[in-house]
């Protein structure tokens, strides 16, 4: 079973996400900032990460590149942005170097988009 980890500081869009992705049979894990998602990101080396950009603590841009610092196995963990932010050309350079497999803007997608994304990105389930 795939393994997920959703970094999402909004409880209620971490939740929803979770249920969907439980019942499309993916082994979800959650993080509720991005200090949390980098620790157990690099104890659980999920097949997927779906981190916001914007929470306490650690935002998303800070964790993913902590992540990538990681030479053994976050250099090349797969990593989707799920956010409010639409890209500027800042958030476009960050993109560049976070190398991310998508980015999405949350008002963009319904949850069945992003399942069928997730699916196309990592596989089945």
């Amino acid at each position: 079973m795939k393994k997920i980890l959703i970094v999402e500081d909004t409880e209620s869009t971490r939740k929803v996400l979770a249920l969907k992705l439980t019942k499309e049979h993916f082994n979800v894990l959650e993080a509720e900032n991005g200090k949390i998602g980098l620790e157990v990101a690099l104890k659980e080396k999920p097949d997927l990460l779906i981190v916001d950009m914007l929470m306490p603590v650690m935002d998303g841009f800070k964790m993913i590149d902590k992540l990538r610092a990681d030479k053994e196995w976050g250099v090349n963990a797969n990593v989707m942005i799920l956010t409010n932010l639409t890209p500027t050309e800042d958030i476009y350079d960050k993109i560049g170097k976070a190398k991310l497999l998508f980015y999405m803007v949350k008002d963009d997608w319904a949850l069945n988009d992003l399942c069928n994304k997730v699916k196309e990105l990592i596989g089945e389930a």
